[in-house]
């Protein structure tokens, strides 16, 4: 059964604080929204991704997503269950919708596996944790000093995804007739639907007030784990052949030949972002047998490795890149090829080095025969969940 998520991103975001709307200010150097937008996304149950926003906010959702697919972005309303509506009018034949607000940018898997697995029993279900601190009503004198205390026996914090069977939030929706409503699950429990409870998590809390961002972006680096990945590659040379370098075309009475255009310090790097990540090798992604790669330029593949890491929630720390041989002399070179490996990252440049060495005249590139390169790459992933 089909399964979508709708991301609602059309709120003004004004006591927030912040030039935007909150949606599009960046914690771990991306956007809230880019971030709930990614947990859905990569979530190997959902199929269908859409996104909210208010008129007006299109490409600053589009620029802010990048490269990251989703199936529609459309306008919502001035009320949220009007955003939510314009969102459930692009889901087409989904039976299973998950709501989501991208105030909650850090979304664990594991909440959503949950959600789902509750479906199998109710109409809809919630993420929620339990409310442990006193709460109090304000009082009466002045509206700042300390009222009764209030019973939080049975009470809990609400969060999203809300997730629901489509048939039923579309009847809840076309049913209510009460005032804005705040979330979903009110509707659908007013139109005498069961809404099921899941345990919520701490890094769900929704971002409103200026102070959030800062504990947000605590909470993020806290979440991501540093992992590292290395890269090893050799290729001959060859008369006839142009010789590319971490990207950089350098003159030389040889080149290196290979299926592609044979940068083995740009093979090494993306085996060594690729291990980083755990998904696999160049050849797994870039078979040698298939002739669209033939004499194809090697920075499509780092790119790629790049991109890959990015739609994980990853970050790119660093990456090391050492050539082994013993002509041409990389050195006055090297600057050209840290600023074009940063370019392919979208790093800065002091989070790329390159260095060379020789074997003292000894082995294959010793003799003149081939280069060697070996990379180091670190990045951060999203710990999981």
């Amino acid at each position: 059964m089909t399964i979508a998520a709708i991301i609602v991103a059309a709120g003004k975001g004004e006591r927030a604080g912040t030039s935007l709307p909150k949606q599009f200010v960046t914690v771990g150097g991306k956007a809230l929204l880019t971030h709930a937008v990614t947990a859905l996304a990569r979530h190997p149950r959902i199929e269908r991704t859409i996104v909210v926003v208010a008129e007006g906010q299109a490409e600053l959702a589009a620029h802010a997503l990048g490269d990251i697919l989703v199936d529609a972005i459309v306008i919502g309303g001035a009320e949220r269950q009007q955003s939510v509506a314009a969102g459930m009018a692009a889901i087409g034949d989904a039976r299973i919708v998950l709501i989501h607000d991208a105030a909650r940018p850090f979304l664990p898997s594991s909440v959503v596996d949950r959600l789902i697995a509750a479906l199998d029993t109710a109409d809809g279900a919630i993420p929620a944790l339990s409310v442990v601190d006193t709460l109090a009503k304000v009082g009466a004198k002045t509206g700042e000093d300390l009222g009764d205390v209030v019973d939080r026996n049975g009470l809990i914090r609400v969060q999203t995804p809300q997730a629901f069977r489509a048939n039923a939030i579309r009847d809840a929706h076309n049913r209510w007739t009460g005032t804005a409503a705040t979330d979903d699950a009110q509707m659908a429990r007013a139109a005498g639907y069961m809404v099921a409870v899941v345990e919520g998590h701490a890094m769900l809390d929704k971002i409103t007030q200026p102070a959030d961002f800062a504990e947000a972006e605590r909470k993020w680096n806290q979440r991501l784990i540093s992992r590292t990945g290395l890269g090893y590659d050799v290729h001959r040379l060859a008369t006839g052949e142009d010789l590319w370098l971490c990207g950089v075309k350098i003159d030389h009475e040889k080149g290196l030949s290979g299926h592609s255009d044979a940068d083995v310090a740009l093979h090494a790097l993306t085996d060594a972002l690729l291990g980083a990540l755990g998904d696999g090798d160049i050849g797994a992604h870039f078979p040698p047998s298939d002739p669209q790669w033939r004499g194809a330029a090697s920075h499509r593949f780092v790119e790629h490795a790049a991109n890959l890491i990015k739609q994980a929630g990853g970050v790119i720390d660093h990456v090391d890149v050492t050539i082994i041989c013993e002509a041409p002399k990389i050195g006055p070179h090297r600057d050209a090829m840290r600023i074009a490996i940063a370019g392919m990252l979208a790093v800065p440049i002091t989070k790329v080095s390159v260095k060379a060495t020789t074997t003292e005249r000894l082995g294959f590139t010793g003799r003149g025969e081939g280069i060697a390169a070996q990379a180091a790459a670190t990045i951060r992933l999203p710990e999981e969940e």
